[in-house]
C-alpha cells in the first residue's frame, strides 16, 4: 500500500474498507463523486462513521486516483450490465430512474 492510511485497512483480497467496518472504501467515494457531498455531508448521511474514517477514505482515493477509478468504471460497467438483463418491469424502471438521479 505504500503510504499509511488511518482508519484503512486492505482485506485479503486487497479491496481497501474502513477499519472495524463492512464499509469499503469505493463506497464513500462513490458518496463523493455521484452527489458531489463533500465529508460533513457524508458524515451526515453516515453518521456511524467518523470524519477521520471519512477523510482517510477520500485521501486514500485520491492517492489511487487511477486504480480506484478504473474499479469505480468496473462496477458502472456491471451494474449497466445486469440493468440491461433485467426485464421492463416496475423494478428496472425504478432502477433506472434511481441511477439517472445520482
Amino acid at each position: 500500500m505504500g503510504a499509511s492510511y488511518p482508519h484503512i485497512e486492505l482485506s485479503p483480497d486487497g479491496v481497501p474498507y474502513l477499519s472495524g467496518t463492512p464499509i469499503k472504501v469505493v463506497e464513500v467515494v462513490m458518496d463523493r463523486l455521484a452527489y458531489n457531498w463533500d465529508a460533513d455531508e457524508i458524515h451526515r448521511q453516515h453518521p456511524s462513521l467518523s470524519l477521520g474514517q471519512i477523510y482517510s477514505a477520500l485521501a486514500y482515493y485520491y492517492d489511487n486516483k487511477a486504480e480506484m477509478d478504473r474499479q469505480i468504471g468496473e462496477r458502472l460497467r456491471r451494474e449497466e450490465e445486469i440493468l440491461s438483463k433485467l426485464d421492463t418491469s416496475d423494478l428496472r424502471l425504478k432502477l433506472k430512474l434511481a441511477r439517472q438521479a445520482r
